[in-house]
């Protein structure tokens, strides 16, 4: 039998990871507004009249940002009991991230500009302001692209043959002498085009290629309403009314749980 934990680590736990407590939500606004300032901190550092002037300022403000950030990332590993499922979440890979830029600036010149990676943290407003009608739309996007990534697939490699083709068709129309220097460069090209983007760094010149160039321009407009159409579909069918709340699984970390739950219907560890 797994035992209790203490109540200085439960206290912890529901200070971090919980979002319906008033410690919980005071210390995660905090962190949101520390973390939005650092972001702006980073932001503000790279304009080289207000780096010049500020430099100093900057340092400061960063290293107390990291440091801040590193002590949070200690005390989430002390509260949680499986380490390595935080460690290797995705908030928890993205708290990592957020702090190591500033150490590997210590050896590599410029990687403190990474920090901005700290914005993705952003991500906690849902649960701190309980915003429970997010989540479960965030649950549903999320079960929504996961059952359809087969579909999803299948219309990426389509696209990637059908840009193949449509390079090498223009490479050998146009050629060298209209820019398109090689397969690739062609490929490339036929990239811009479908997506619509047209930098127009390259055109095609011949008639032939002009009309092939408008097909392919078409064909893009059709393109892009696919994955929309996929995932919406699969949204649609996705339906789900139960009461989602904030709370985290000490054990899993997962959340997503109903209002009532007692124990966690991922794991079946007793919610605190």
């Amino acid at each position: 039998m797994k035992p209790s934990q203490p109540h200085w680590k439960r206290r912890l736990q529901e200070i971090i990871f919980e979002a319906d407590t008033r410690a919980g939500k005071t210390f995660d606004v905090f962190l949101l507004i520390a973390i939005v300032v650092s972001t702006l901190v980073v932001m503000l550092e790279s304009v080289p009249a207000l780096r010049d002037a500020h430099g100093k300022t900057f340092t400061i403000l960063e290293w107390t940002f990291t440091i801040l950030f590193t002590l949070e990332y200690i005390l989430r590993l002390v509260a949680v009991d499986r380490k390595s499922r935080y460690i290797f979440s995705f908030l928890g890979i993205v708290d990592l991230l957020s702090i190591l830029p500033s150490y590997l600036a210590l050896f590599f010149s410029g990687a403190h500009v990474l920090l901005v990676i700290r914005v993705i943290r952003l991500f906690r407003v849902f649960r701190i302001l309980k915003l429970a009608q997010f989540i479960g739309a965030g649950n549903t996007l999320r079960s929504a692209i996961m059952a359809s990534r087969h579909k999803i697939s299948v219309f990426l490699l389509t696209v990637v043959m059908s840009v193949i083709i449509a390079g090498t068709l223009m490479y050998l129309v146009e050629g060298p002498e209209n820019g398109f220097t090689s397969i690739p460069i062609s490929i490339y090209w036929a990239i811009v085009t479908m997506t619509t983007v047209g930098y127009g760094d390259i055109s095609p010149h011949t008639p032939f290629g002009q009309a092939l160039a408008s097909f392919i321009m078409i064909l893009g407009y059709g393109i892009i309403a696919v994955p929309t159409g996929i995932v919406s579909a699969e949204m649609y069918d996705l339906k789900s009314k139960e009461k989602i709340t904030s709370q985290v699984c000490p054990n899993c970390l997962k959340e997503g749980h109903d209002a009532d739950a007692i124990h966690c219907k991922f794991c079946g560890t007793k919610l605190n």
